[in-house]
This record gives structure tokens, C-alpha cells and sequence, in this order.
């Protein structure tokens, strides 16, 4: 013969009551803090994409930095050459004159 349990009493009834609420709670807290972990590692995979995508630009622009220099030098001759006409203009005309209305001074020249 087996004996069975009889009914529950009261404060075992609060007690499973208190348990299964416990229970409830923390599923529900994983629950919510899973799918905010799966919804920030799909943000931060389609930003590492787009830094990709970023990266591969960068890499096609600086293809072509062996014209910098050659660019540098032709810049370089331009503003000699600027110079020159300078210079050429000051000694045959002996002042160049600014166009009328400027703040210059009483002498005129640059």
C-alpha cells in the first residue's frame, strides 16, 4: 500500500506560487536580453559591411598617389614661372597700380 501526499497547504502553495513567478520572470529576462544581443550583433554586422565597403574606396583613391609628386613638380614650375611675370611686370611698369576704390596706400603698389 502507498500512501499519497495530501493537499498542499497553504504556505506551500505561496511558496510554488513564488517560485514559478521567480521562474517566469527570469525566462522572460532572457528572453528580452537574447533578442536585444541578436539585434545588435545585426546592426554591428551591416556596419562592418559598410566600413568595408569604405575600405575598398579608400584602396581605389590611393591607387593613384604615384602622381602626387609628378603633379608637385608641375605645380612647383607654375608658381616660378608666376614669379617671373612678377617680377617682369614690377620692374617695366615700376608700380602696379591697384584697381580704384581698394584700401591700398597713397604709393599704390602692391
Amino acid at each position: 500500500m502507498s500512501t499519497s501526499p495530501g493537499p498542499l497547504s497553504s504556505g506551500e502553495i505561496t511558496y510554488w506560487t513564488v517560485i514559478l513567478v521567480i521562474g517566469l520572470v527570469v525566462i522572460v529576462a532572457v528572453v528580452v536580453l537574447l533578442s536585444m544581443l541578436i539585434a545588435f550583433v545585426k546592426r554591428i554586422d551591416r556596419h562592418t559591411t559598410a566600413i568595408g565597403g569604405t575600405l575598398t574606396a579608400i584602396t581605389a583613391n590611393t591607387a593613384d598617389t604615384t602622381l602626387i609628386p609628378t603633379t608637385g613638380d608641375g605645380l612647383d614650375l607654375v608658381l616660378a614661372e608666376g614669379l617671373q611675370h612678377h617680377l617682369f611686370l614690377g620692374r617695366a611698369v615700376g608700380t602696379i597700380p591697384t584697381p580704384a576704390g581698394s584700401a591700398a596706400g597713397p604709393e599704390g603698389s602692391v
